[in-house]
């Protein structure tokens, strides 16, 4: 099992409930391609470096979790299809 990185925006003009169950979708995604879950830090609203998709702030969570070597590709290929996920990155973090 590797330890991982995600970081993820989210688009802050929805309402709390759709950004709430976009954030579960993603946890479950996580879960369902082995991944165990072992810290999430919610940051919350902040403004862009720079405008994506007409928005300036965003959403932001930082999730980290031990997963096997290929969840991460499945992870990303879900995440690249969501509607209210502006950005997302997953990188591994050392030993």
């Amino acid at each position: 099992m590797n330890k991982y990185e995600l970081s993820l925006v989210v688009n802050a003009k929805i309402e709390d409930e759709v950004r709430i169950a976009t954030f579960e979708k993603v946890q479950k995604y996580i879960e369902r391609f082995g991944g165990t879950i072992t810290n999430i830090n919610e940051v919350g609203k902040k403004r862009l470096a720079y405008e994506i998709q007409k928005m300036r702030e965003g959403y932001y969570y930082f999730i980290q979790f031990d997963a096997a070597a290929e969840s991460p590709a499945e992870l990303e290929s879900r995440l690249r299809i969501m509607d209210n996920v502006l950005r997302y990155l997953c990188v591994r973090q050392e030993a």
